[in-house]
Parts: structure tokens; C-alpha cells; sequence
């Protein structure tokens, strides 16, 4: 069983920055590709950034400059520094990973979500 738990979402003013954080545990062979994903309300939910195998890197166009996704290997957990907050950014951050378990099952795994809110 794979579980992701994630962290780090909070009320910031504009301009301000938030780190999440997303950590996989249980029995993995292998993450193939962590994440975030995002919905506000009355909109779809939307890729925000992706980290893959080799650290190669894929960020939103709205977030681009802003934000930056990282992952620590050796502790399964990705992380998505925010900086300058925009009101615009305010949703329900949704973490996800591609995993291999150890018993040879590749799936998509999400986490419980986190708010985001960026306010004054």
C-alpha cells in the first residue's frame, strides 16, 4: 500500500511565499514522476508542476519564474517552493506520484490536499 501525505499550505498575503511538501511511503520500487495538480473553485484542476526520473522539470505557464518543484530521492518526498503569491494561486494544492510498487503494480497516487489561500 502507497500513501502520500502532504503539508505546507497556509493563508499568505501577495507576494508572500509557501513551501508544500509531498512525502510517498509504503511499499515503493520506484517513483517514476511526483507532482502537483490544483483546483479552485468552479475551475478544473490543473497541472501545476511535475519533477520526473533524471530531475527533468515541467512547470505551468502561470506559475513559471515563481515556482520551483524539487525532490529529495532518498526520502520520497517532492517539495514546491512558492514565492511571490499571487490571488490567483489560491486553490486546493493536490499532490500526486507515479509509483512502481515493489510487487510490480505502476499507479497514480494522490495526496489529501492542501489550501492555498493568498490573501490581504
Amino acid at each position: 500500500q502507497v500513501q502520500l501525505v502532504e503539508s505546507g499550505g497556509g493563508l499568505v498575503q501577495p507576494g508572500g511565499s509557501l513551501r508544500l511538501s509531498c512525502a510517498a511511503s509504503g511499499s515503493i520500487f520506484n517513483i517514476n514522476a511526483m507532482g502537483w495538480y490544483r483546483q479552485a473553485p468552479g475551475k478544473q484542476r490543473e497541472l501545476v508542476a511535475t519533477i520526473k526520473s533524471g530531475s527533468r522539470t515541467v512547470y505551468a505557464d502561470s506559475v513559471k519564474g515563481r515556482f520551483t518543484i524539487s525532490r529529495d530521492n532518498a526520502k520520497n518526498t517532492a517539495y514546491l517552493q512558492m514565492n511571490s503569491l499571487k490571488p490567483e494561486d489560491t486553490a486546493v494544492y493536490y499532490c500526486y506520484a507515479d509509483i512502481l510498487g515493489d510487487e510490480g503494480f505502476r499507479g497514480d497516487y494522490w495526496g489529501q490536499g492542501t489550501q492555498v489561500t493568498v490573501s490581504s
